[in-house]
């Protein structure tokens, strides 16, 4: 019998006592303490490196296609835990867990929900090992294999191979080295050792934080928050850059190449997005997280400074924007500023979508509406949106004054993972405040 598993005691016996002695479990579940998850990508083990293709050093993988990440048990009572994801300096709190005994297998069971992404984690567990599969319900059929080992604390290995290099710094990278539209990045990493940690840039956001392992000349990076599993793996080569592959679960993969260059800068955020035609006002009616109508020229929004976000409540980058928006509220409440989120989501349907949109609202506390909006396509996002040439990220933020003209649109958002995080903070309070002192609009 497992110490880890739903047995309610353990039964201690001794021929020579008169009876048994009966001493309770403590811990109902899984084990406390630190775990080690991994996602299983690619079914086909793959073994590689980087070869030569068309006169170009091409990266395969060496990883098999597993994702790691880590999380801590955390028992807030002697019958009740949540669990801590771990990705470098974040920690995410997943407290809607359900334990249980599965009927067909007879074996202890557990799901792991991520509300706020529509996944979930489900699988069966003995002693010190979880098995089952990442379900991400908005996608068809989108089960990714999971396992989880109590016990070990390290990401993708224990070893400590002396690295060639020290990566830390700022890296001009490209993606989609293979495709005819290939995009630019920026890699921020920092090195400690074989620790490495970091993120890259976009010009529609960041792939947030991404924690890993430098060996010899090879590195590996990951994340995983419930909504998205990244996977980053590279090589050193003998001029000091970069070649790798990045995955973003089962459904996209792509090649990447990175040379130091800490001067290099991505397009202006404020020039992407813009007013097809600038005397054309702002303009939108949607129902909010409860089904009443909100129009931006209505009662609750005309004659303020606002902030329109155009977001997604399945997006982590949108997720980051949403928290900033919410703490500068808190920490500067102005009748004045409005803030309103218009939500496209991954459903049609309107109930189920004003559903999701409610719960989003609810669980981050938030004191601005959230709208639907619509579907998440970008196309016919822009559809609902056609004073603007284009939606190009979730999230988008925009900026207008009192008299209802827009005077900025932020494409983006270089979150807490990012550099550039506190500078835009420091921007965004600047140019608020600045619009709330204006009384009328001057061009």
């Amino acid at each position: 019998m497992s110490k880890f598993l739903y047995s309610s005691f353990i039964v201690l016996c001794a021929c020579s006592l008169p009876s048994c002695i009966t001493i309770e479990n403590p811990y109902p579940s899984l084990a406390p303490g630190r775990w080690q998850g991994v996602l299983k990508l690619d079914p086909v083990p793959v073994t590689a490196d980087v070869v030569e293709s068309e006169g170009r050093a091409r990266f395969e993988e060496v990883t098999e296609g597993q994702l790691p990440f880590l999380f801590d048990v955390v028992y807030d009572t002697d019958t009740s835990f949540y669990i801590e994801i771990i990705n470098g300096t974040e920690r995410i709190r997943v407290d809607q867990i359900q334990t249980g005994v599965n009927r067909a297998t007879a074996k202890d069971s557990i799901r792991i929900d991520f509300p706020l992404y529509e996944s979930y984690i489900i699988a069966l567990f003995e002693e010190d090992v979880i098995e089952g599969q990442w379900v991400v319900t908005t996608r068809d059929n989108y089960r990714v294999p999971f396992v989880a080992w109590y016990g070990r604390d390290y990401r993708f290995t224990n070893l400590r191979k002396a690295p060639v290099a020290d990566l830390s710094g700022r890296w001009e990278a490209t993606f989609d080295l293979e495709s005819k539209s290939p995009f630019k990045g920026i890699g921020e990493f920092e090195q400690d050792g074989n620790h490495l940690t970091g993120t890259f840039l976009t010009e529609t956001g960041d792939y947030r934080f991404l924690e890993g392992t430098v060996q010899a000349d090879k590195l590996y990076l990951s994340a995983f928050d419930g909504a998205h599993a990244f996977l980053f793996e590279g090589k050193v080569l003998e001029d000091g850059s970069l070649i790798g592959t990045f995955r973003s679960g089962t459904h996209y993969q792509t090649t990447w190449e990175a040379r130091r260059n800490p001067d290099f800068e991505l397009a202006d955020p404020d020039s992407l997005t813009f007013l097809t035609d600038p005397a054309q006002p702002l303009s939108f009616q949607f129902p909010n997280q409860d089904g009443e109508l909100v129009a931006f020229d209505g009662p609750k929004l005309a004659g303020k400074v606002r902030i329109v976000q155009i977001m997604g409540t399945w997006c982590p980058n949108c997720r980051d924007e949403t928290d900033f928006l919410r703490e500068y509220l808190a920490e500067n409440p102005n009748p004045d500023l409005a803030v309103v989120g218009l939500a496209f989501e991954k459903h049609r349907d309107r109930e189920q979508s004003l559903a999701i949109i409610h719960r989003y609202h609810e669980r981050l506390e938030l004191p601005y509406d959230l709208l639907w909006a619509g579907y998440y396509q970008k196309e016919e996002a822009a559809k609902a949106l056609p004073m603007l040439n284009q939606i190009l990220s979730y999230p988008t933020m925009i900026f207008v004054d009192r008299s209802g003209r827009v005077r900025r649109i932020h494409t983006g958002f270089s979150g807490p993972a990012t550099s550039k995080y506190e500078a835009f903070k420091a921007d965004f309070e600047e140019y608020v405040q600045q619009l709330l002192s204006e009384k009328t609009t001057t061009f």
